[in-house]
């Protein structure tokens, strides 16, 4: 049975209502009675299922596991693609998945919720402020240090990217920590990384070898994306165009989604896969990854990988991809002469 959106936007709107204050009037533990080698279990609450959001949780999992190092964590989330996502991290004890359809799987998703109130835990994270769900999970864990995921305006004045949806978690718990007595960490806030292994990437050559079936470098194009974010065929095949005539010395291919389209119409070399870990592992082994903001653009930041992400809905402060060279270009305030600027500077040509 599909929930139509409107009652989704309803229910959305209800529950945020009722958990807004969630965890304001949580009473926090006095300075000094959180000690780092104490920190055993964790449980990080991320509910839902997307696989953009799955990737983004990869930087506070890293961080809890670098502050943290005795500690093997739980993820409470939505759906299966956290499975392949935090496949190759040791620290990951229990990925506790919801259903991603909950109307469909009622007693399933209740049992879950239960199931949390059983476990102990020695800190809990909330990894997304505006989830209700998140809030209120939270809430109801056992736990003597809780993080809700509140704004702090003395985080915003010092740092300009605290509202990265990827950042924020890490810049939260630091500051959290460092009101108990612990050591602040002025460190960059870690990458996205899917920890792709040194055999997967070689197998991802390997494929991409014999799709390009030559020694040129390669700059990797997926040219769909979901609702407003998608981009004509006309402004793909633009694109696509410059960028053969800018850099003849490259390879141009293609990654296709599941619904095996192309805004090109299939015009570059293209690979498909249903295997998060092999298309990781593809893009990987290419100089550049290029597209609109979606799951698939967060996956190359997650295989190390320079991506230039196209926004024009989304807000780039946001989602936008970082690390390893990677840029988000607003489309409604630049031209293509500033994105071949920019994949220009990334390409070092």
């Amino acid at each position: 049975m599909k929930v139509p959106k409107r009652i989704n936007d309803i229910r959305r709107n209800v529950m945020h209502r009722i958990t807004k204050n969630i965890g304001r009037s949580h009473k926090e533990p006095v300075f000094g009675s959180l000690h780092v080698e104490a920190i055993k279990n964790v449980l990080i609450v991320r509910p839902n299922h997307r696989l953009g959001n799955q990737l983004l949780l990869t930087p506070i999992v890293q961080e809890v596991i670098n502050t943290f190092p005795y500690c093997k964590i739980d993820l409470f989330v939505k759906g299966g693609v956290a499975f392949p996502v935090f496949e190759n991290y040791d620290q990951i004890h229990q990925i506790i998945p919801l259903p991603k359809k909950p109307f469909n799987n009622l007693f399933t998703y209740m049992a879950k919720w239960i199931g949390l109130r059983r476990r102990r835990y020695d800190l809990v994270i909330n990894a997304d402020r505006n989830s209700a769900s998140g809030r209120l999970l939270t809430q109801i864990s056992k736990a003597n240090f809780k993080v809700f995921g509140e704004i702090y305006e003395n985080i915003q004045k010092v740092h300009s990217d605290y509202h990265h949806i990827a950042k924020y978690p890490v810049y939260n718990l630091r500051y959290y920590l460092s009101q108990l007595g612990i050591e602040q960490d002025h460190s960059d806030v870690p990458v996205l990384d899917i920890k792709l292994s040194e055999d997967e990437i070689s197998r991802g050559k390997a494929i991409l070898d014999g799709i390009i079936n030559n020694d040129k470098k390669s700059i990797c194009i997926y040219t769909n994306a979901t609702g407003d974010k998608c981009y004509s065929e006309t402004w793909w095949e633009t694109l696509y165009d410059r960028l053969l005539d800018e850099y003849p010395d490259y390879n141009v291919i293609e990654m296709l989604p599941i619904e095996n389209i192309s805004k090109i119409h299939f015009k570059a070399p293209n690979f498909y896969s249903k295997d998060i870990r092999e298309m990781g592992a593809i893009i990987a082994n290419t100089s550049i990854f290029i597209a609109a903001d979606n799951g698939v653009m967060h996956l190359a930041s997650a295989a190390l990988t320079p991506t230039v992400g196209f926004f024009s809905v989304t807000n780039p402060l946001v989602y936008a991809p970082y690390g390893n060279g990677s840029i988000a270009l607003d489309t409604n305030s630049t031209t293509i002469e500033d994105w071949i600027k920019a994949i220009t500077a990334i390409l070092g040509t």
